[in-house]
């Protein structure tokens, strides 16, 4: 896993209020606080399974909070 660059905390959007799963809570919070990772580095960092990451993914992309870019997933804009 490549080291990941972490955004000053005063840089950090406070969560969307419409993410009601704890599991997808903490994707989005290290998905903003990192600017990005891939499946692989999401299950790794955060113990969950390639399953698990992929649905949770599937979720915040389908309500418009996170996009893929390449191999990564961002926060959307």
């Amino acid at each position: 896993m490549n080291p990941q660059q972490y955004r000053p905390r005063s840089a950090i959007e406070p969560v969307p209020d419409d993410l009601d799963s704890a599991q997808a809570k903490l994707v989005y919070v290290f998905l903003e606080s990192t600017g990005g990772a891939t499946v692989e580095e999401l299950g790794e960092t955060l113990a969950l399974k390639k399953l698990s990451v992929l649905s949770i993914l599937n979720t915040l992309s389908s309500a418009g909070f996170v996009d893929r870019r390449a191999n990564e997933y961002v926060v959307a804009n």
